[in-house]
């Protein structure tokens, strides 16, 4: 989430009640979780285990629980009991929560002969472009972007909240929803089928790339990055943070794990799942998802060791 102009790390620090070790002038542009940071911003480490990987990731000032550590140069880092806490109040003062009071915002922009038909709900600050059909009963949700020549059928929900959350099993109440302050944006030519679901980034945003088409009940796990001309068919489920690279087809029911690739022009198999990064340009199948013309092999011999067993015991 970019902030609507840059504020100074000691006035982030007031907000948060942290010390600022570092140089308490230095400008923040947004805050952004580890996956999506980029100079400038902030990223907010409570774990020792991660303290590394942020302190040495492009985030310029560090949300973090101890000053133990050595800092980086030209970093600053905001020191807090609780960084998780203090992202949160940092989205809640920048994008707090504003409860919805009419089914379409009157801060929607939407292009020209484009038709939303009734039932839909549209949330604050969203863009719709032009020659677009949205079918009843879809919602779409604060600050999503739509291009041109995109439908989206009936019952489809777009920008729910991202299934993060923050884990400390020290505490009564295990699991702490990270509050998404990201959205969806929807490039051209993108067709979304009935019930489909589509999660918002958590502080950045899910993308689905141009010509992408997807078949009724997918759904997209928040900060996926979905290239160019796609296929998905009914059913797929695609975890957060994954980057689909262009021209990839998702047959019926296949499982992609969360913080992997798929590269350019992979087909894979329905009913497949995909736990790591897969090669583009073959085509997978089964689980482990692997090339399928060796899987099949395998099946064929798996199905003779009833046999194979028979004349073992004869031997």
């Amino acid at each position: 989430m970019k902030f609507p102009a840059s504020v100074s790390v000691q006035q982030i620090a007031a907000i948060i009640g942290a010390t600022v070790v570092g140089d308490a002038s230095a400008q923040a542009n947004g805050i952004n979780e580890i996956h999506q940071v980029e100079e400038g911003d902030l990223v907010f480490v409570d774990h020792p285990k991660y303290y590394d990987t942020c302190l040495k990731s492009k985030a310029s000032h560090i949300i973090i629980n101890t000053d133990k550590v050595e800092v980086p140069a030209g970093k600053t880092l905001l020191v807090t009991d609780q960084p998780f806490e203090a992202y949160l109040k940092i989205v809640n003062h920048f994008r707090p929560f504003v409860a919805a009071t009419e089914p379409v915002s009157d801060t929607l922009v939407k292009g020209e002969h484009t038709i939303v038909m009734p039932n839909v709900f549209i949330g604050k600050h969203v863009t719709i472009g032009s020659n677009c059909v949205i079918y009843p009963n879809v919602t779409l949700m604060d600050y999503t972007e739509i291009g041109d020549n995109v439908v989206i059928q009936a019952g489809t929900v777009i920008g729910s909240d991202a299934f993060y959350y923050n884990t400390k099993k020290d505490r009564e109440v295990w699991y702490k929803r990270m509050q998404s302050c990201g959205n969806v944006v929807i490039e051209d030519n993108v067709e979304i089928g009935a019930g489909c679901t589509i999660d918002r980034g958590v502080t950045a945003s899910t993308r689905i790339g141009k010509g992408t088409k997807m078949d009724n009940m997918v759904h997209i796990g928040h900060d996926t990055q979905v290239g160019k001309n796609c296929l998905f068919a009914a059913q797929v489920g695609i975890a957060g943070a994954t980057v689909i690279e262009d021209g990839v087809v998702l047959w019926g029911q296949v499982g992609v794990s969360k913080t992997l690739t798929i590269g350019k022009n992979a087909v894979v198999l329905a009913q497949s799942g995909v736990p790591s990064s897969l090669e583009g340009g073959k085509t997978y199948f089964g689980y482990p998802a692997e090339d399928a013309s060796v899987k099949r092999r395998e099946l064929v011999w798996v199905k003779r060791i009833p046999e194979i067993w028979e004349k073992l015991k004869s031997l």
